[in-house]
C-alpha cells in the first residue's frame, strides 16, 4: 500500500473510532490501540507533510493561535427562542399556532444549557464555525470546534450544507476541569456553561483542545422555501451526516408536548450534561413560513423553562434606575447569594405597584430568582422573619436630575420627562453601542459609563470624536495603546452599518428591531424617513399608531435633526444596505449554488444574485429555478436534473449577469 492511501486508511479508521466513542458512546477499540494508530497517522503526515489535510483527526489536537476573532456575518440569522413557563403558556403557543395551520405534530427535545453555534461544510468538509453572536453576526471559532471530537471534520456524504447546534460540556468534564485548575491554583469556573463558553473563545486552540467539549447538531440553515422535510427527518439525516443529535420525541398533541416537558424536567438530573428547559418545535418544516417570525424569534417554536430556582436573602436597600426613555425602575439591594450559578447581589422591581402589591419593604428576608433564567427578580417576602420595617414610599423626582417625575394614564410606570437628564443619555449610549444595536465591540456599559464620567463622550456623535482624545484616553484612561486603537478601529467599522441598526440604536420609543428593519427598508434613506407624518408610517405594515406618533415625535425635535445631521457628517452611513428588488433580472427566481466558482467565491456570487432581486437557497427542490453547478459538483447538480430544472455553468452564470 502506497503511503497516501495508508494515511487515507488510517484516517477512515480514526474517524469510525472517534465516532463510535464520542457520538454513539459504544467504543470498539481499546485507548491503546487508538493512541497506537494515532501516532502513526500523526508520523505519517509528519514525515509527508504534502498529503496533511484540514479534515484529518490530526488536526484536533489543536495550536493554531489567534491575534483576534474575525466577524461572520450568519446567510440566514440565528434566532433565540421565545419562552414559555408553565402548561398554559404552552397551550396559548399551540392555539397561536392553530390560528394559522390545523394540521400539525410537535417535536420535543431537550433544551442543553450551552451555547449556540453554527456549522459550514463545503463539499462535506468543515470549512468554518461561528458563534450566534448578536444573530446576525457572529465570531470565527473554527479552530477551536475543529478540536470538538464528536464534530465531524468530515461528514459521510460530499454535501453542502450549514448546521446549528450547542456547544457544551459535560457535568463529569467540567468535574475534571475544576480539579485540574485548583490544582493549578487557578479560579474554578462557577458552571459547565460557563466553562465552554469560555472555552470556545480561547484565541490558542490547545487550551480549547483540553477542555473536552461536546456538540450538539439540532437543525439545518436553511430558507423556508426549501424545507420539504419534517423537522424529525432533518433530525435523523444529520444523525447518517455524522452528526452527534440529541433524542426527541414526536408528539402528536399539545397534551402530550406537556406531558413529555415535564418528564425532562423531572429526569434533568440524570442527563449527563446540564439542561435548562425542553424546545418544542412543529414538526412540518413547511408550514414554518405561514406560521411566521417576530424580529427575535420563529413562532413556530417555543422553549419551555424550568421552574427557577429561588433562594432567600437579605433585601438591604432599594435604589432607582433611570432608563434611556426616562423609564424608573426600583431596584432591590440584597446580600450577595448564589443562583443558578452566578452571585446576585441586585434584583429588579419592576415598579411602585410589584413593590406594594407583595409589601416588600426594605430589611426583608426575600426570596429571590431568575426571572427566565437571565435577570434576577423578587419573587416575594418571608413575612414571619419581619422585625418593624417601614413601608416603601415611591420617590416622586428623579434620582439623578431631581425633575418630577410623571406617569402615563395608560402605563404603570414613572418616568422622568427631563430631555437634559444625565442618567437617560448615559442609557442612551450603551444602548446605541450594544450588540443589538450598533454592535461596537468593547464599548460596553463600563467603558461608556468611564468616558461619560470623565466628559469624553456626553452625546451619540461624540462616540465618533472619540479618535480625536486617543493619546490622552492612552495615559489617563489606563488604555493601552493597542486596546485603544483596536476600539477606534471598532467605531470606524460601525460608521458602515445598515440603517436598521443605526435606526434602533437611536432608542426611538417602541422602535424595536423588527420595526427598525421594516422602516429602514420601506425609505431606503434616515432622512427621507425623517419627513415621514403619522399617516406616511401607518399606511406601512407592521406600524401602528403608537410608533408612528413616537415617530413623529422624535423626528420633530430639532436637538434630534441637529444629532442625526452631525452623525451623517462625522461618516454614519444613514442608507438601507439590505436587498430591495425592483424587477431585477432575476425577480422572484430561487438559486441553488453548487460546486467551486473559479472567477466568484460563494458569497460574491449569492451577492450578485440577490442584487438583481433573486434568491439563493441550500438545497434542490421542485421551487428552484436555476443550479449554478461550478466544478465538481455533486448530489446537487444530479438531483436539479431528475427534477427538469435549468442548469447553468460559470460560463452561462457570467453571460446572464452581464
Amino acid at each position: 500500500m502506497d503511503v497516501k492511501k495508508k494515511i487515507e486508511a488510517l484516517r477512515e479508521k480514526i474517524n469510525r473510532y472517534d465516532y463510535e466513542y464520542h457520538v454513539l458512546d459504544a467504543p470498539t477499540i481499546s485507548d491503546v490501540d487508538y493512541d497506537q494508530l494515532f501516532r502513526e497517522l500523526l508520523e505519517l503526515e509528519e514525515a509527508h507533510p504534502a498529503y496533511v489535510s484540514s479534515s484529518s483527526p490530526t488536526q484536533r489536537v489543536g495550536g493554531v493561535v489567534l491575534d483576534g476573532f474575525e466577524k461572520v456575518e450568519h446567510t440566514i440569522p440565528m434566532l433565540s427562542l421565545s419562552n414559555a413557563f408553565n402548561a398554559d403558556e404552552l397551550k396559548d403557543f399551540d392555539r397561536r399556532v392553530k390560528k394559522l395551520v390545523t394540521d400539525v405534530d410537535y417535536v420535543v427535545e431537550a433544551k442543553v444549557d450551552g451555547l449556540a453555534a453554527s456549522l459550514r461544510y463545503e463539499d462535506g468538509v468543515l470549512v468554518k464555525a461561528a458563534t450566534r453572536g448578536n444573530g446576525e453576526v457572529g465570531e470565527d471559532i473554527t479552530h477551536n470546534v475543529k478540536t470538538i471530537k464528536s464534530v465531524p471534520l468530515k461528514l459521510n456524504k460530499a454535501v453542502s450544507i450549514e448546521v446549528r447546534g450547542e456547544i457544551f460540556m459535560t457535568k463529569a468534564a467540567f468535574l475534571r476541569l475544576n480539579e485540574a485548575r485548583e490544582k493549578a491554583q487557578e479560579p474554578r469556573f462557577k458552571n459547565p456553561r460557563n466553562a465552554a463558553a469560555g472555552s470556545i473563545r480561547q484565541l490558542d486552540s490547545k487550551v480549547a483542545a483540553k477542555r473536552a467539549l461536546d456538540m450538539f447538531v439540532y437543525s439545518i440553515a436553511e430558507f423556508d422555501d426549501d424545507a420539504t422535510a419534517s423537522h424529525s427527518d432533518v433530525i435523523d439525516y444529520l444523525a447518517d451526516l455524522g452528526f452527534k443529535t440529541n433524542p426527541y420525541q414526536v408528539c402528536q398533541s399539545i397534551d402530550d408536548v406537556i406531558e413529555q416537558c415535564e418528564t425532562i424536567e423531572s429526569t434533568r438530573h440524570a442527563f449527563a450534561y446540564d439542561i435548562d428547559g425542553a424546545v418544542v418545535k412543529v414538526n412540518q418544516r413547511e408550514l414554518y413560513k405561514r406560521i411566521g417570525y417576530t424580529a427575535k424569534s420563529p413562532k413556530w417554536a417555543i422553549a419551555f423553562k424550568f421552574k427557577a430556582e429561588e433562594v432567600i436573602t437579605k433585601m438591604t436597600d432599594i435604589t432607582f434606575q433611570v432608563g434611556r426613555t426616562g423609564q424608573i425602575t426600583p431596584v432591590a439591594i440584597l446580600e450577595p447569594v448564589e443562583v443558578q450559578g452566578s452571585t446576585v447581589s441586585r434584583a429588579t422591581l419592576h415598579n411602585d405597584g410589584y413593590i406594594k402589591s407583595r409589601d416588600i419593604r426594605v430589611g426583608d428576608d426575600v426570596l429571590i430568582k431568575k426571572a427566565g433564567d437571565i435577570i434576577p427578580e423578587v419573587v416575594s417576602v418571608i413575612l414571619e422573619r419581619r422585625n418593624h420595617q417601614s413601608r416603601f414610599v415611591m420617590i416622586d423626582k428623579c434620582p439623578k436630575c431631581q425633575s418630577v417625575l410623571k406617569r402615563s394614564d395608560s402605563e404603570a410606570d414613572l418616568y422622568c420627562n427631563n430631555p437634559s437628564c444625565p442618567a437617560k443619555h448615559l442609557e442612551t449610549l450603551i444602548h446605541f453601542a450594544s450588540r443589538r444595536a450598533m454592535n461596537i465591540e468593547g464599548l460596553g456599559n463600563r467603558i461608556i459609563e468611564l468616558f461619560f464620567n470623565e466628559g469624553y463622550v456626553k452625546t451619540i456623535p461624540d462616540i465618533y470624536r472619540l479618535h480625536a482624545h486617543r493619546d490622552e484616553l492612552i495615559t489617563k484612561a489606563n488604555f493601552g495603546e493597542k486596546s485603544i486603537t483596536k476600539l477606534l478601529d471598532n467605531i470606524e467599522a460601525s460608521k458602515q452599518n445598515s440603517l436598521e441598526l443605526l435606526l434602533f440604536g437611536l432608542g426611538i420609543r417602541y422602535v424595536g428591531q423588527k420595526v427598525s428593519k421594516v422602516l429602514a427598508k420601506h425609505f431606503g434613506s434616515l432622512f427621507a424617513m425623517m419627513d415621514g407624518s403619522v399617516e406616511t408610517f401607518t399606511a406601512i405594515d407592521e406600524i401602528g399608531d403608537k410608533i408612528a406618533e413616537s415617530l413623529v415625535q422624535y423626528f420633530a425635535s430639532e436637538s434630534n435633526q441637529s444629532m442625526i445631521e452631525d452623525l451623517k457628517n462625522l461618516g454614519v452611513n444613514t442608507e438601507f444596505k439590505g436587498i430591495v428588488s425592483e424587477g431585477g433580472a432575476y425577480d422572484g427566481k430561487t438559486f441553488v449554488l453548487t460546486g467551486k466558482l473559479n472567477d466568484y467565491t460563494r458569497d460574491e456570487a449569492r451577492a450578485l444574485i440577490e442584487a438583481q432581486g433573486g434568491k439563493v437557497t441550500g438545497s434542490v427542490s421542485n421551487k428552484t429555478d436555476v443550479v449554478v453547478a461550478g466544478e465538481d459538483a455533486g448530489s446537487k447538480k444530479a438531483k436539479a436534473l431528475d427534477l427538469g430544472i435549468e442548469i447553468w455553468d460559470e460560463t452561462r452564470f457570467k453571460e446572464r449577469l452581464s
